[in-house]
């Protein structure tokens, strides 16, 4: 690590906190936009948010993801910045920020491509950010943070830190407009017909499946006989949710929001599409050699009456499927975390616990380790991505089974919006309860774990009570 940089960052610490919205209408011109904010009371996992744009170098093509180092380039183009943590300040100072889909492990994996793919994102996209604005929630306290990269000597780096930093305090000090409001939802470019089959939802005007109800119930079924010939124990299955765009993508990031507040949220813009998220779930993060993945596994929908609340919080706990369910999940991270962590340090200090969200009730449990000596965040993303609460047990042949009955790609659906700070510091969630936007459409999967006990009915239910707070920000 370069130790000659002394002088960079450069910190600005802003006198008000900037509204998040305010703050991403006012980079919303700039190249390759990425927010990761954190949208809930509950510290452990929701104290920071970040904002990128205008990175310094973007990495979008499959080419540079395939092979023995899958992160190759993003490695290289990192490394020479790499730089210590300044601390007191939120740990994400500038890196590495983007989007890992569900097909670049299956990629890796040589697991078969599914028969449609019209949205066609790529597996990775990921830009080198060298300054970040940088809010801490519990302190109520905001800052801009550059780095001044590419520059490599010091005089070259502080003066571009000083006027990269310069010019975003401009922005928010100029910022105020609302959001979405100069925009219209492009026209549709792609019709209903060159779409993958579809099927109108039930009860959901507008609103298409690439599964029909009675198709998603058979897709269960043959799960469930793969699970009693003994090819896996548990497979995560979806269907894809489609509809015309109905506004802006980041008027539907604020509705979404406000709606369906979540400690992984994101908004992502690249190209001609966008991701619009409010996850509940961290896959994987790193910090000071410390690793750490929240699973979920076990969903109810949320009763508005709190005493009704507490008879559904009971019986999610209670329940033998879900615990299975989530079981065996902690049993597959623990085996993917030990690829990279020290011997006999995994851990699971929750196993099994109800977190309440706005919407639904979750079954998390929580996984830890210490990485092993000379391993960093790229090691632990190649180690353990997809995650397993959304492929299954065992994962590889878990993997081969959804592409067989899920007739259209994921894309970044079970991918992850992740970054890797310079100091090698990482986190990232798992993209559901997640929108991608992209010609006129928009797309929401949803789907859950199946496992020799489930009912087709119930597990197709369930996805869409999944849906239920996503659907509320298309209307």
């Amino acid at each position: 690590m370069n130790r000659d940089i002394s002088s960079v960052p450069v910190v600005v610490e802003l006198d008000s906190v900037p509204d998040v919205l305010a703050a991403l209408e006012s980079v919303a011109d700039l190249p390759d936009v990425v927010l990761l904010e954190s949208r809930i009371d509950r510290e452990e996992v929701s104290r920071f948010s970040f904002l990128v744009a205008d990175p310094v170098a973007f990495v979008d093509d499959v080419e540079s993801v395939t092979g023995a180092d899958p992160f190759g380039r993003l490695r290289g183009l990192l490394d020479p910045f790499r730089n210590d943590r300044v601390a007191g300040l939120p740990p994400f100072q500038g890196g590495v920020v983007g989007l890992l889909g569900y097909e670049l492990g299956a990629a890796w994996e040589t697991v078969p491509r599914p028969t449609y793919d019209e949205f066609a994102l790529p597996v990775l996209a990921a830009g080198v950010y060298d300054r970040v604005l940088a809010w801490d929630h519990v302190l109520g306290r905001a800052w801009i943070i550059s780095q001044g990269f590419p520059e490599t000597d010091l005089r070259g780096r502080r003066q571009r830190a000083e006027q990269r930093a310069a010019e975003l305090l401009s922005r928010l000090e100029e910022s105020g407009q609302s959001v979405g409001a100069a925009e219209e939802p492009p026209p549709s470019s792609l019709e209903p017909e060159q779409l993958a089959p579809l099927w109108p939802v039930e009860g959901h005007d507008g609103l298409f499946s690439d599964f029909s109800r009675e198709a998603y119930l058979e897709a269960v079924d043959r799960v469930i006989e793969y699970i009693h010939a003994g090819d896996i124990f548990q497979a995560n299955l979806s269907q894809r949710l489609l509809a015309r765009q109905p506004a802006p993508a980041r008027e539907l990031y604020a509705r979404l929001r406000q709606r369906n507040p979540a400690p992984f949220a994101g908004y992502m813009a690249h190209a001609d599409w966008e991701i619009v998220s409010a996850s509940p779930e961290r896959f994987v993060s790193l910090r000071d050699g410390l690793v750490e993945t929240r699973p979920i596994k076990g969903t109810r929908r949320r009763p508005g009456d709190p005493e009704a609340r507490v008879l559904v919080q009971g019986e999610l706990f209670e329940s033998e499927k879900d615990h299975a369910e989530n079981v065996m999940i902690v049993d597959l991270l623990r085996n993917d975390l030990s690829r990279v962590c020290r011997p006999s340090s995994v851990t699971v200090p929750l196993l099994c616990g109800v977190e309440v969200y706005e919407t639904v009730l979750h079954l998390v449990s929580q996984i830890r380790g210490v990485m092993r000596e000379g391993l960093g965040a790229w090691d632990l993303l190649e180690a353990v991505f997809p995650g397993g609460s959304i492929t299954g047990a065992p994962k590889l042949r878990a993997m081969e089974v959804i592409a067989e009955l899920e007739p259209t790609a994921r894309g970044p659906y079970c991918g992850s919006l992740f970054y890797v700070g310079c100091d090698g510091s990482m986190d990232s969630s798992i993209l559901i309860r997640t929108f991608v936007v992209r010609r006129g459409w928009v797309q929401c999967s949803v789907g859950g774990g199946i496992v020799a006990q489930s009912d087709p009915v119930a597990e197709f239910n369930e996805t869409m009570d999944k849906a239920a707070g996503m659907l509320r920000a298309l209307v």
